[in-house]
């Protein structure tokens, strides 16, 4: 059993163009034989691609432009990367939330939101992973959240999203340890990058704590080191380390109490 991901083969990340997964294929790009690079915004690819290859000469950085709440469009994606050999390593990146309390959130976002963040994991996962268990090698980095772990008001469909990454996370890792297949999960609380306006915030809703907040080159630097070790869970940044060290040992039901009283402010503003 191999314990350490293949990153010096060929690796497909999706949401490459921009945020963390850009800031992975930046430093991916170092090792790689091949980057694939997976994205709805063409322009941006091709001129990350430009730079990888400026980077490292001879590098084969491929774009590929793909609307992941789309299955037909995975499939074909994924029939053409099989038939160019398959990857070693797949790294679940593209997602996105919204922060509004569920009533008042629009159903077309959130079914996209489900779409991407989840049914597209699996399948990518479904058709990728196959390979990499028959070459006896391989590695899958699932990007979640500490929302994964956690929750709180206003962002019930993302957290439920990241709870299922959490577990089908878990699960694969189970399933495939003995086969060589390293599989982690990342699971980043705020990251400087366009996710909080993507996610927008409705009716009164807070961001998160400031403090809190890495930028994505860090996330992606923890994220490689703990995926290089084999590590089931990342927390990156070390402040989020440490609070989730704190809220494992926290009693279910403070946190519940909490999280209600905090629904209830936002709801109709401070007892």
């Amino acid at each position: 059993m191999s314990d350490r991901p293949p990153l010096s083969g060929t690796v497909l990340i999706t949401g490459a163009s921009s945020g963390i997964g850009r800031a992975l294929a930046r430093r991916i790009c170092v090792e790689a034989r091949r980057i694939i690079l997976v994205a709805r915004r063409t322009d941006r690819l091709e001129a990350l691609a430009d730079e990888l290859r400026n980077v490292r000469i001879g590098i084969d950085v491929d774009v590929v432009t793909c609307d992941l709440a789309d299955p037909a469009a995975i499939d074909a994606m994924c029939d053409r990367v099989i038939d160019e050999g398959g990857v070693d390593v797949l790294i679940n990146n593209a997602g996105f939330g919204d922060r509004a309390r569920l009533e008042d959130a629009q159903w077309p976002k959130l079914q996209r939101m489900i779409a991407v963040n989840v049914a597209a994991v699996v399948q990518l996962t479904h058709r990728l992973v196959a390979g990499m268990v028959q070459r006896g090698h391989g590695g899958v980095l699932n990007v979640g959240s500490v929302l994964g772990h956690l929750y709180q008001p206003g962002v019930a469909t993302y957290a439920g999203s990241k709870h299922f990454v959490a577990g089908f996370t878990d699960a694969l890792r189970a399933e495939v340890a003995s086969a060589g297949v390293v599989v982690t999960e990342l699971a980043p609380g705020p990251v400087a990058t366009e996710f909080r306006e993507i996610a927008g915030a409705k009716g009164g809703l807070r961001p998160s704590p400031g403090a809190l907040r890495i930028d994505a080159d860090t996330c992606a630097d923890d994220a490689l080191r703990g995926f290089r070790r084999g590590h089931a869970v990342i927390y990156p940044g070390r402040l989020n380390r440490w609070l989730m060290r704190l809220l494992a040992v926290l009693p279910a039901f403070v946190l519940r109490w909490v999280m209600a009283r905090s629904g209830a402010k936002t709801r109709h503003g401070p007892a």
